[in-house]
């Protein structure tokens, strides 16, 4: 007898196809996925991970590009030739501070080191198991157009994807996919946060804080000022906008007037018009804060995300090939290991969830998250998913969420995404009019707006390998 997802499918041949060779390529994918996990690089500093999804894909057979757009981390791996152009995305940089190993409990892998928590390890690999899937089809000869598969560093900072889309590597694609790990299996319907990162400077003057206080001039009192104004702005802004700030130089020693300070910030909004508005705000209270001190201030953006243009009718493909392929079954054994995580962190211990969740209505205002997908979004129509690889009522960017990436949970959710973005990929190359509804949903939704992106001229800030 046919299993569950044959029976279903069996009416496209090519779909068939493409989840047999994510289960051929299964173990090998998630090996890939457990090298990442355990070099946990931090974003542009992924040299080992990319370097393991490169090496890959060249294997594979497709055509790589290494250190595109100036990062030494970034690629792009591409198979045939021609339109229609079908993109697809993946993500590898570890958190710092949250190593982990694959246990229920609090244990760090290595001590003070980076994690995978928000599992980009499963994305990486679960993206280019989608890649592959469609490759060997083109290599069949049962499709026509182009692959290629974006590695893209440093989401969790400067947004690698920016770079890239400002060099043109995103300018020529029909239609682009994405996958997230997440509590839940669905065809994301959500956008995420508009946001602008940057940092504040104050320039003082120095002098002995007790002999000569009076010639000094605090950089921290600026900084102080400064927070104090943005903690009164907090009451002046709509629900939507959420303002953090972390002081990354505030003196060296009490005995001496402070002549720097630095504060670094980040401004999101549901839109990004939100936050240009609070962002002026904000210049302002820098400027009055430094008028205070009687210190020089400087404003500098480092980079900055859209809010993720969602296309519904893309995630309305990607729901039928979910629904096909129906709930992830987790074992006692799994279940156990989340609910272990719930008890240990506080939460509700309801286990996992891997259910297929039908498509919501889009939100005026989504919850927190910021992305470097959402740039893209405004360039090409993008479709993402997200696919169950930890419990709910846990912290993400934590700890349990490096603990089921790790292991079979997390395995279990990049198969499922590899499967339903190949699928739908099939789809985006067999089916013309869907890629014209879905350019027309984009070109509706974007209105217009001509793209700019909030990194500044230059290359990217490479860190030093010393």
């Amino acid at each position: 007898m046919l299993p569950a997802w044959a029976q279903k499918s069996q009416t496209n041949p090519n779909k068939d196809f493409v989840i047999a060779s994510v289960d051929k390529h299964q173990k090998e994918l998630t090996a890939i996925s457990d090298k990442i996990w355990a070099y946990a690089e931090t974003a542009l500093k992924e040299f080992k991970s990319s370097k393991e999804l490169a090496d890959y894909a060249e294997a594979q057979g497709f055509r790589v590009k290494r250190g595109v757009s100036g990062m030494p981390t970034a690629f792009t791996a591409e198979y045939g030739s021609g339109k229609p152009v079908i993109g697809i995305m993946g993500e590898y940089d570890a958190l710092p501070g949250i190593s982990q190993k694959a246990s229920p409990v609090r244990e760090a892998l290595v001590e003070g080191a980076a994690g995978q928590g928000c599992g980009h390890n499963l994305f990486g690999a679960g993206s280019m198991g989608a890649a592959l899937a469609i490759k060997e089809l083109m290599q069949q000869g049962k499709l026509k157009g182009t692959i290629r598969f974006y590695g893209t560093p440093a989401e969790e900072a400067v947004g690698g994807k920016i770079y890239m889309a400002r060099d043109g590597l995103f300018s020529d694609v029909d239609v682009c996919l994405d996958w997230h790990p997440d509590t839940k299996n669905a065809a994301n319907t959500q956008s995420s946060q508009a946001m602008v990162d940057f940092l504040v400077e104050f320039k003082g003057k120095a002098a002995h804080a007790a002999a000569d206080p009076w010639n000094g001039r605090s950089a921290v009192d600026g900084l102080e000022a400064f927070t104090d104004g943005v903690n009164m702005l907090r009451e002046h802004v709509r629900p939507s906008v959420r303002m953090h700030y972390a002081i990354v130089s505030g003196g060296d020693v009490p005995n001496v007037v402070p002549e720097y300070a630095r504060i670094w910030m980040w401004v999101r909004d549901s839109k990004r018009s939100g936050v240009e508005e609070v962002f002026a705000r904000v210049k302002e209270i820098a400027r009055g804060a430094g008028l205070v001190a009687g210190v020089e201030t400087k404003v500098t953006v480092q980079t900055g995300d859209y809010e993720l243009l969602v296309n519904r009718t893309g995630a309305a493909a990607l729901q039928k090939n979910l629904e096909v392929l129906g709930p992830i079954i987790y074992t006692p054994e799994e279940i156990a290991f989340a609910k272990k995580i719930q008890e240990v962190q506080g939460g509700a211990q309801t286990g996992l969830d891997g259910g297929i969740y039908p498509l919501r209505e889009t939100l005026e205002h989504p919850v927190g998250g910021s992305t470097d997908v959402g740039d893209i979004s405004w360039i090409v129509p993008e479709i993402t998913l997200q696919a169950t690889t930890a419990p709910a009522n846990t912290a993400w960017h934590g700890w349990s969420v490096v603990a089921c990436g790790g292991m079979s949970i997390g395995h279990k959710g990049l198969i499922l995404a590899s499967k339903s973005l190949a699928m739908t990929m099939v789809d985006l190359f067999e089916n013309e009019q869907l890629r014209k509804d879905i350019r027309a949903e984009f070109e509706q939704r974007r209105g217009g707006h001509v793209y700019k992106s909030y990194i500044p001229d230059g290359p990217p800030p490479i860190p030093s390998q010393n």
